[in-house]
């Protein structure tokens, strides 16, 4: 899966492509999916939600330009396997909170991350992740795992200055990946093409 991303352009930094390496895609899917885990597709995890296509999450991963010692916010957490490979990337100084609405996923994804020996990197929170994390902001790098209608305004809020924002913003059905910089307080972006994400639910997302 890896060396096919790579080849494809997709996996270009040497800490992203580790970190890809190294987390086990299969456990962070229902086991009667993990034959599929390292196909390049999403898959159900329950509830309504999914797990992104491994292209999208490197993808994502790059547009970051993550770097050791990042605070890094994930809103959307589901099954907790972009948030570890967040956590890879930042190292071990660094930190990250995964908002999850649905608790079912949220424990299950905190379990994963436990098992992996991630959990002092990790914390995943049940909350509504449209109204952001006030309580640990700023954030380096904020990202949103599903479609917002527009870019929830808590989320810049949070972000620190020069920081980075991802969001799919768009219908429920179809989204424009949104790369956001913050600078003197202000938003300035940019669209990198059209995505599909599950909708964003929440104050500042769909009802």
């Amino acid at each position: 899966m890896v060396d096919r991303l790579v080849r494809d352009g997709v996996l270009r930094t040497p800490r992203v492509i580790e970190a890809m390496r190294a987390m086990p895609r299969h456990l962070f899917v229902p086991r009667p999916l993990r034959e599929s885990a390292y196909y390049d597709t999403p898959l159900t995890i329950g509830s309504g939600q999914t797990i992104s296509a491994p292209h999208m999450v490197g993808m994502m991963l790059e547009y970051l330009e993550l770097r050791e010692g990042h605070s890094v916010l994930e809103i959307g957490g589901g099954s907790g396997y972009h948030a570890a490979l967040v956590a890879r990337v930042v190292g071990p100084q660094g930190r990250v909170f995964a908002l999850e609405r649905i608790a079912s996923l949220a424990m299950k994804a905190q379990g994963r991350l436990q098992r992996l020996g991630l959990e002092q990197r990790v914390e995943v929170l049940v909350r509504d992740g449209s109204q952001g994390y006030p309580e640990k902001a700023p954030f380096d790098r904020i990202f949103v795992t599903s479609g917002a209608p527009e870019i929830p305004p808590p989320l810049i809020r949070d972000l620190r200055e020069g920081g980075k924002l991802l969001v799919p913003v768009g219908a429920r059905s179809f989204q424009d990946l949104i790369l956001g910089k913050k600078v003197e307080g202000e938003l300035e972006t940019e669209s990198l093409g059209g995505v599909v994400f599950v909708p964003l639910v929440g104050k500042h997302g769909f009802e």
